[in-house]
């Protein structure tokens, strides 16, 4: 299920898109970038609609998918 970004709280917004840019494996091209700088990119990405929060019901969990990706796995579940 997606959750709209502006549903939730700024610092709870932040706290889900810092857990999302420092889990192992995200990449961000070749470039070094600090922990704002990847936060505000997600956030951009958020606000752009490149990007959405998905609630799994099954584990509880949020995370955030790049709206390509999002549209596939709900093509998949149908």
């Amino acid at each position: 299920m997606e959750i709209p970004y502006q549903l939730l709280t700024d610092d709870a917004l932040t706290g889900l898109i810092e857990e999302f840019v420092t889990r192992e494996g995200t990449d961000y091209g070749p470039g070094e970038y600090t922990l704002t700088e990847k936060t505000a990119q997600v956030r951009r990405q958020l606000e752009r609609g490149l990007a959405v929060i998905v609630y799994d019901e099954a584990d509880g969990s949020c995370s955030i998918m790049a709206v390509e990706r999002s549209a596939s796995n709900k093509q998949q579940a149908t």
